[in-house]
């Protein structure tokens, strides 16, 4: 009971008074189980130092040899949404306008900033970083969010209806249609890209991945960008379907002028760092937290 009332109270700031409710007891039997919780150090309280967020995103720049990052100082209770507001600055200050290509991927942060959503810069041309997701959770429909970013921007979507990762026989099949190729001819002309950084392939529960669970190869990986692995020192990992997926490629990627990362949660920063390493993104939105522990990973 200690530790659900400690999970309550300081992961989803529940009162004292509604955690009583909840559970159907008297305010003070909480506040006694709180109070133990921090005593016996399963509830630990730390004050952070504070460094201003433009400090943190100067020295991830230079960490991590980016081009340009932005940095928010936020609770974790919905920072993936407030990772919005300065991607959105970062795009207007690429000078993105008509005719411009902007690319998408998926993954939670990335559902979070199109729910939310981007600037105006009309006449954008935004299409899918990849082919569709053979999953039905929110975060894989990278579709969707290329027609959302187009609606916010008043710009035009262009959708890519095949799977991310056909067989070896029907993946010609599909380049050869018409619109399929249309959109993917797009990938040659990105001017910005918006792409999640995934965890490890080891950690993410068959649910949250779009990859073969059993697929041994990515035992080593630290994380992917649109499905292309790599290690902790950015080497890209080969696995069975890395030549099969419909997706731009890493070579597309760092051609792209910049490849914004969004991604917040200090689970993501080995992930980060190697998307960095690898030269998948050029540029990261994240929180003071993430780029902390960053840094302090970097040394």
């Amino acid at each position: 009971m200690m530790h659900a009332v400690a999970k309550l109270h300081y992961e989803s700031d529940m009162s004292q008074v509604d955690i009583a409710k909840r559970m159907g007891v008297s305010t003070a039997t909480i506040s006694r189980l709180l109070q133990r919780a921090r005593a016996e150090g399963i509830v630990r309280i730390e004050i952070r130092d504070i460094v201003a967020p433009e400090a943190l995103r100067d020295r991830l720049i230079a960490g991590l040899g980016l081009k340009r990052a932005a940095v928010i100082d936020a609770p974790a209770a919905g920072v993936l949404e407030a990772l919005a507001t300065p991607l959105g600055d970062l795009l207007k200050e690429t000078g993105l306008g008509a005719g411009s290509v902007l690319a998408i991927g998926w993954g939670r942060a990335v559902s979070a900033v199109m729910q939310a959503g981007l600037p105006p810069l009309p006449g954008i041309i935004t299409v899918p970083a990849t082919g569709g997701m053979q999953q039905h959770a929110p975060h894989f429909q990278v579709n969707e969010f290329v027609r959302l970013a187009a609606g916010h921007m008043g710009g035009t979507p262009h959708f890519i209806h095949a799977p991310y990762l056909p067989s070896a026989e029907t993946r010609a099949a599909f380049l050869a249609d018409p619109a399929i190729a249309d959109s993917v001819a797009l990938w040659d002309r990105i001017d910005a890209a918006i792409v999640g950084v995934g965890l490890p392939h080891a950690v993410n529960a068959p649910e949250a991945s779009a990859a073969t669970p059993s697929e041994q190869s990515l035992s080593n990986a630290v994380g992917d960008v649109i499905r292309h692995y790599f290690d902790r020192d950015g080497k890209l990992i080969q696995w069975e379907g890395e030549t099969r997926m419909i997706a731009a490629s890493p070579a597309q990627l760092r051609a792209a002028p910049l490849v914004i990362g969004v991604a917040a949660g200090e689970n993501k920063v080995g992930a980060i760092i190697g998307a960095a390493k690898a030269g998948f993104i050029s540029a990261l939105v994240t929180d003071a937290r993430t780029a902390e522990a960053i840094l302090d990973t970097l040394g």
